[in-house]
């Protein structure tokens, strides 16, 4: 769907008339032209001239030929019918040009000598018929004037000299069996005999041969082939391949009528010629048939395809029989492009063709520049060896460099009118096709435009072509200036009539001089053509057209030559110089002013507004090229440039956003109104912010290419290597049509698209849901198919809305349609209960009971439809809580169950009294609370088994809220108490026991709870004895001192016990000896200070010491095993970490996953390594694992003994606080006791400060040397990875806060 546009053409005159090879240096970019002339004496003089920077076709300079040598040589012995130069090549090797000469001598030129002085490397007597140089320029293939295949090296050693024709096939003949042969066939009566006569036929030479061979070689220098005119009469062309040492490999097969043309396909499949039809010994066909056809490298037939005579213009003139020849073929490098050189009576002409779906395409076509002496000819045609589209044409006296590109001709209107037209140029016809209304595969099309031949540039396909953005209208323009207009008159809409209706609506030449581009203005009536002059300058003329006539015509000079007009949406015309800067012509001023710039030249380039709410720029014009680099660069005329992608294949512009496709085979969809933010530094930033993540994307085939991007049919069409169209629907595409769509209030239409596409249909709801709710009116009367509204309901259900706004939308829809119409939608509103969240079957089900008496029809096939929504068995059990019979039956009667299993059961609760029955149900379905309810409202005969059911499902307090202020309340609690009291919640159990009145059983209760005040309480509100108040106390009191709430015991025992000694003694355990000390001078009891507080302070005394060297030894004991593991941690980690040294595993990059030795890193995990026996645990091994977690030996032994040094220093401040309350007692007391506090603080001071030195140690962190480690091997470096992700234990436990209170110490003490 391409087409070759002319991008680039220098010009260059020779001041000679018989220009006749070129060859390129492509280092130095350097192109060599040799000419040749006869001189008086018969000889043969030859010119080489250099003309530099032959490949920099897009400059404005055009560098002026200088002659590098000259030198003289004898002709061919044969007549001049042919150039004396038979092949020009430079050898970069040797950094010489190779002339071979047709007379035999081989000439060198060494280019880097200051005076380039020509050598006769050698003489072929014989002379020399064709010549080629293998693509590496390693071999010389020569066929000689003696019919000999000779193959040199680049230094001219023969590697072989044989005789070019020879009966032998080659070395690949094939084995023929005679499957299809004429032997093999059935001749009826005429027998065996007819089978084996031979097939008369005569097999011919062209009359058009210029009878020299040819020799062409594959791109890779494997093979060449030969191509040349057997010696025997009837002389005939044969194709013989060989190999890079000349051995015969293959021999064609008899080709009636074929040419001398010859050029093999660089990427190897196909080899090409020529053959006539029509003529004794020619091909069998009509008189004037002319074929391009194809040969594989095994000598047999692959294809052809008809040169189109009748666009050539020509009768069979005198000299030639048909008017013409083909004189040579040649292939662009890519080997993409085929070039026909054709001679015809009135001038050459030069083809370009390429393929696409089995169909060759006549693309472009050059005729010579006209001449003075003569019709106008080429001496030469030469691609680039590796500009693929760079060829080189020479006449006598000038050298034409032109450079072609791909573009896509194709229809850039705006919705609603888009079309997405696309014009293909194939010869003298057009192949349009709108995408928008026809996805046609080439090579067909929906329309083909026939140029007629009212015109001589008619019949040849333009330089050009280009579609109107406004309007469907096609321009074509040809090199000679002549310009038409076509109103294609596109139909948009389906329905019979044909799909276009051209029209021409003007036809005319605009401007002088070589055009080569056209394009349209936004005015509908002005058009922009550029070209160039003899001045090597670019003119853009612009030309107004009105009525089919030129009204106004205004030449714009360009500062550079081979520029390129850049499409725009403004009334400017803007011109890409071939320096990619970009320049807003200004016809009124004749002059063009710079206005951006591109990195590089972008052939393809297009101007783009973006809004300038989006744009933050003060200009909303952003400029799209591609690069042949595969660059896609955005700039603005504010801004510098921007790469959107380095390896970008096409582009286009469509539905607000740049779509391109990469060679990474994915297509990209940027906004184009994030572009501009991307031209702009952040803030105090001079970097461009990066591309974002967030642009979508989307695999395509191998090598898709854009086609065209139709916003209104939301499709982009993307064309395939081999030529075949795949139009796919992108979602940012469709999303852009979808919220235009629900802007303009489209319902319908962006419904149908979402649902057409796959699109989830909660996109209609999330672009603005506020919105959406209001125009739900509006929405369903637009969509107000039952369907239709229940796959919407379903999709929104499905989404990711919340279920709030879920319902909230089901609602509005449900309300809508019970106004609209109830027993149409029923479907659609049961659909609404159910895909809410949570369903609501019972809702639905409630609306088919309000039904059933007025439309039984409706509610069964009601009954049917909801079937599909919701399971058969819960909706039989919803119906069935329900209480509805007979909605039960119908549900389980269009669910197919089996009547045995429901029909029983049904039976019998319709026997059982109504709210008993319904405790039956609810019960069956396992709502409980229900049944409870019903149970209630059964009577009190059911009570007994209400407390049976009560206590089964714990519905305590449910049943108090049920049963309050009946008879059976106190019941209900005393039952909740019993419940609460065998669940240990002796408090709450208390509290609903003297609710309920059971204050023995809220007394046992407070007992339990050690509630020892509530206790009291009752006791003295229930009237209790003085002794079962006195047993309480001593029990109470008991359980207060094993709890340790040893204040509150000694309160009961004082109190209640009246026992003052069991007090004492109990605040004395307690460590209360302030307390203890109190109450003996309360109840004056001085004999229980010496009996029982003096002795408690030193029993506490002794403890405190005991605890101290407890605490001592455990910390002794961890940190010197601490020490030791840290030791053995840096000394050998290997063994630490429990990983073997094996001598046999050195040097193994990878290893299995069956015996993968333990490591560092699955000390810690639980995968399976060659050192477990199975690869699963067992949650019992797991917690075997966890227990041992810590144990000696173990990777976690250090983290164990962090973590219980940390719980050391919580319990040694608790002892720090025990002495507090000690040491003020024991100074008080006797000298024994002062002299056991001071030791006291001697002893715990020291541990102190012992404690705190070892917390210090243990938590200091070690320095780690930098050790490099070679990394030799893969297990190697995963075991470094994995002692890299070690993390020091002291990290992962954190440090203790040794500083405890300072005020347990006595300064007495200190004195003394």
């Amino acid at each position: 769907m391409r087409n070759l546009s002319l991008a680039a053409e220098l010009v260059t005159d020779i001041p000679d008339l018989s220009v006749s090879r070129t060859a390129i240096d492509l280092d130095e970019n350097v192109l060599y032209v040799v000419s040749e002339n006869q001189n008086s004496d018969g000889e043969v003089e030859v010119k080489i001239w250099r003309i530099m920077q032959a490949d920099n076709v897009g400059t404005s300079a055009v560098n002026p030929p200088i002659i590098l040598t000259m030198f003289a040589t004898n002709p061919s012995n044969g007549a001049l019918t042919a150039n004396q130069v038979v092949d020009l090549r430079f050898l970069p090797d040797s950094r010489r040009l190779a002339v071979l000469m047709r007379g035999g001598d081989i000439t060198m030129v060494s280019i880097d000598d200051e005076d380039a002085i020509p050598e006769v490397e050698g003489t072929i007597e014989p002379g020399i018929l064709a010549a080629s140089w293998s693509p590496d320029d390693s071999l010389l293939a020569i066929v000689t004037g003696e019919q000999k295949l000779t193959l040199m090296t680049s230094t001219f050693d023969v590697l072989s000299d044989a005789p070019l024709f020879t009966s032998d096939f080659g070395e690949d003949a094939p084995i023929n069996v005679g499957w299809g042969s004429k032997q093999t066939q059935f001749h009826g009566s005429l027998g065996k005999a007819a089978a084996q006569a031979p097939t008369a036929r005569t097999v011919g030479a062209s009359p058009d041969d210029d009878t020299l061979p040819r020799v062409s070689w594959r791109g890779d220098g494997t093979f060449f082939v030969v191509s040349s005119l057997s010696p025997n009469a009837p002389r005939h062309r044969t194709l013989r391949v060989y190999d890079r040492q000349a051995v015969l490999q293959t021999t064609s097969e008899a080709v009636p009528g074929l040419e001398h043309t010859l050029a093999w396909r660089p990427s190897g499949n196909l080899i090409v010629g020529t053959q006539r039809f029509g003529f004794e010994g020619g091909g069998a066909g009509k008189e004037g048939r002319h074929d391009v056809v194809f040969f594989e490298r095994n000598g047999l037939r692959h294809g052809e395809f008809g040169v189109r005579v009748a666009d050539l213009g020509i009768k069979p003139g005198e000299g030639r029989k048909w008017g013409y020849k083909v004189k040579e073929l040649n292939w662009s490098s890519d080997s993409n492009v085929l070039g026909l050189w054709m001679e015809k009576d009135e001038g050459d002409i030069f083809q370009l063709w390429t393929t696409g779906n089995y169909h060759w395409y006549l693309k472009h076509e050059m005729a010579a520049p006209p001449s003075a002496s003569g019709p106008s000819r080429f001496t030469s045609v030469e691609w680039h060896p590796e500009q693929a589209l760079h060829v080189v044409l020479t006449t006598s006296s000038k050298i034409i460099r032109r450079t072609y590109a791909w573009e896509t001709c194709a229809s850039s209107t705006r919705p609603p009118s888009d079309s997405g037209t696309v014009a293909v140029l194939d010869g003298s016809k057009i192949l349009l096709t709108p995408f928008r209304s026809q996805n046609v595969p080439p090579p067909m099309s929906s329309h083909q435009l026939a140029l007629s031949a009212s015109t001589s540039d008619s019949t040849t396909p333009p330089v050009h072509t280009c579609l109107s953005p406004t309007t469907e209208t096609l321009a074509l323009l040809w090199e000679s200036g002549y310009l038409e207009l076509w109103a294609l008159g596109t139909k948009l809409t389906p329905g019979p009539g044909k799909i276009m209706q051209p029209v021409r609506t003007f036809g005319g030449v605009v401007a002088e001089g070589r055009q080569r581009q056209v394009v349209f203005s936004i005015a509908p009536d002005t058009m922009y053509v550029l070209g160039s002059t003899a001045e090597s300058r670019d003119v853009v003329t612009v030309v107004r057209i009105a009525e089919g006539k030129v009204e106004s015509s205004t030449s714009v000079e360009l500062p550079f030559l081979n520029g390129r007009l850049v499409p725009t949406e403004g009334k400017s015309v803007v011109w890409q110089a071939p320096s990619g800067k970009l320049f807003e012509v200004d016809s009124s001023a004749a002059s063009a002013t710079e206005i951006a710039a591109f990195p590089e030249f972008c052939f393809l380039a297009q101007e783009v507004d973006v809004p300038n709410d989006a744009a933050q720029l003060p200009s909303s014009s952003l400029y799209i090229g591609l690069g042949t680099s595969g660059k896609l660069f955005v700039t603005s005329t504010s801004t510098s440039s921007r790469t959107l992608a380095s390896n970008a294949t096409s582009f286009t512009i469509a539905s607000g956003f740049v779509i391109f496709t990469t060679s990474t085979h994915d297509a990209t969809f940027a906004p184009l109104a994030s572009l501009p933010a991307l031209l702009l530094p952040a803030d105090n930033d001079d970097d461009l912010p990066e591309l974002p993540s967030t642009w979508e994307k989307r695999r395509v085939e191998r090598g898709s290419r854009i086609v065209v991007g139709v916003s209104s049919a939301m499709s982009l069409v993307l064309q395939m290597p081999r030529g075949n169209l795949e139009t796919i629907n992108p979602r940012p595409l469709v999303m852009e049509v979808v919220r235009r769509d629900l802007d303009a209030r489209n319902h319908r239409k962006a419904f149908l698209s979402c649902r057409k596409h796959r699109i989830d249909l909660n996109a209609l709801v999330e672009y603005d849901f506020a919105a959406f709710l209001e125009n739900l009116p509006l929405f369903l009367e637009h969509v107000h198919e039952v369907d239709y509204i229940n796959l919407f309901l379903t999709g929104v259900g499905q989404g990711s809305q919340g279920p709030e706004k879920i319902a909230q939308l089901c609602d509005a829809i449900r309300i809508e349609l019970e106004r609209k119409d109830l027993t149409k939608y029923v479907n659609s509103i049961l659909t609404a209960y159910m895909v809410k969240t949570p369903p609501n079957p019972e809702a639905g089900l409630a609306l088919l009971l309000r039904l059933k008496d007025s439309d039984p029809h409706l509610v069964e096939d009601a009954v049917k439809y909801i079937i599909f929504l919701v399971d058969a068995d819960r909706l039989f059990d919803t119906a069935l809580g329900m209480y509805d019979f007979s909605l039960v039956l119908m549900i389980a009667q269009h669910a197919q169950k089996d009547p045995r299993e429901y029909l029983p059961f049904l039976r019998e609760l319709r026997s059982l009294e109504k709210y008993y029955q319904r405790f039956r149900i609810d019960d069956h379905l396992k709502r409980h609370d229900s049944a409870l309810r019903n149970l209630h409202l059964a009577g009190s005969s059911s009570f007994a088994e209400a407390l049976v059911y009560i206590e089964q499902h714990r519905l305590y307090e449910l049943a108090i809220s049920i049963w309050k202020g009946t008879e059976q309340y106190n019941t209900i609690l005393e039952l909740y108490g019993d419940w609460l009291f065998e669940q240990r919640d002796f408090r709450q159990a208390a509290s609903v026991f003297v609710q309920a009145g059971a204050l023995s059983k809220a007394m046992v209760a407070h007992e339990k709870a050690l509630d020892w005040q509530e206790l009291f309480d009752l006791a003295g509100r229930t009237g209790a004895s003085h002794d079962d108040i006195t047993a309480m106390g001593y029990r109470v009191g008991e359980d207060l001192a094993s709890k340790k709430r040893y204040s509150d015991a000694a309160r009961v025992l004082l109190d209640y016990a009246k026992d003052v000694r069991e007090a004492v003694i109990t605040l004395v355990q307690g460590n209360c000896f302030s307390e203890a000390r109190r109450i003996v001078t309360l109840t004056d009891s001085p004999a229980l200070l010496a009996d029982v507080i003096h002795p408690g302070a030193l029993e506490s005394r002794a403890q405190i010491s005991e605890d101290i060297g407890e605490m001592r030894e455990q910390l002794r004991k961890q940190l010197h095993r601490i020490r030791e593991l840290r030791v053995k941690k840096a000394e050998e980690p290997d063994a630490f970490y429990g990983m073997a040294d094996d001598a046999n595993l050195h040097n193994i990059d990878v290893m299995t996953d069956v015996s993968m030795p333990a490591t560092a890193f699955t000390r810690y995990t639980v995968a399976p390594t060659s050192m477990s026996k199975s690869s699963k645990r067992t949650s019992r091994s797991k917690r075997k694992i966890e227990r041992n977690a810590g144990r000696k030996g173990t990777a976690d032994e250090e983290e164990y003994l962090l973590k219980s040094v940390t719980k050391l220093v919580a319990r040694f401040s608790a002892t720090q606080d025990d002495a507090r309350h000690l040491l003020p007692h024991l100074s008080q007391f006797t000298p024994e006791h002062e002299a056991e506090g001071v030791a006291l603080q001697v002893e715990l001071a020291k541990f102190e400060q012992e404690f705190i030195e070892a917390v210090e140690e243990i938590w200091r962190k070690a320095v780690v040397e930098d050790e490099t480690v070679p990394q030799d091997s893969w297990a190697q470096r995963m075991e470094d990875k994995a002692k890299q992700r070690q993390i020091d234990p002291i990290e992962r436990v954190p440090k203790p806060d040794t500083k405890g209170n300072e005020e347990w110490r006595m300064k007495m003490f200190a004195t003394l």
